[in-house]
């Protein structure tokens, strides 16, 4: 049967029950999870940590917010369907009126002029997802010499993406990182699955398609 293993990328395409991939782009399948769980780690993963850590430069007791965050990529905390004020509000006692310092967003063409608001004294915004174009005011990043930084798992280097499987792995196997996989579909109703996706409000976990 071979090795269990999960990958960050295919040559062939995923929607597959075989699939090739670049022997830089498998990596091992732990015992502790399912292939379910398996099939939600790579993209999604390996993008948090580059975001947080090798961009976002995350340092111990640092606040982080994922803006927009219902899916794939991390669920921290949601604060969907509150106002600007209600999430202002609730920002603030958390961090005592100084502001977060990294926020990790999914949705940048809605949420980054708020981002920017909502930021602390040399706070960094990563931008992981964008479905269009936005307008903010760039003295906005002045007040509080901010950043906005794209993040890509694709631009990352071969040190990069060993550096993403090893803390990836090693979280695994400690048991503090698993996997929430949301809905499943048959490989056959792919098209009702974007269909779904497409027009829900939200998501919990990964959703995944079975051979």
């Amino acid at each position: 049967k071979g090795d269990r293993v999960f990958t960050i990328g295919t040559i062939s395409g995923g929607y597959a029950e075989y699939a090739v991939a670049a022997a830089n782009r498998v990596f091992p399948l732990s015992d502790k999870l399912d292939f379910k769980q398996g099939a939600a780690i790579g993209i999604p993963y390996f993008t948090a940590y580059r975001a947080l850590f090798q961009k976002g430069r995350a340092k111990a007791g640092e606040s982080v917010l994922v803006h927009g965050a219902s899916g794939g990529v991390s669920i921290l905390r949601s604060y969907k369907k509150c106002s600007f004020l209600s999430l202002y509000l609730h920002l603030s006692e958390y961090t005592g009126m100084e502001g977060v310092d990294i926020i990790i967003e999914m949705l940048s063409n809605i949420n980054l002029a708020t981002d920017l608001q909502l930021l602390s004294y040399a706070g960094r915004v990563m931008v992981v997802g964008c479905r269009g174009p936005i307008e903010i005011n760039p003295r906005d990043t002045m007040s509080k010499e901010s950043s906005i930084t794209g993040v890509s798992l694709f631009l990352a280097t071969e040190e990069e993406r060993r550096e993403c499987a090893t803390a990836v792995l090693d979280g695994i196997e400690a048991g503090w990182l698993k996997p929430t996989v949301g809905s499943e579909y048959p490989l056959e109703k792919a098209a009702k699955a974007h269909e779904d996706i497409i027009h829900s409000s939200g998501a919990r976990g990964k959703m995944v398609l079975l051979p």
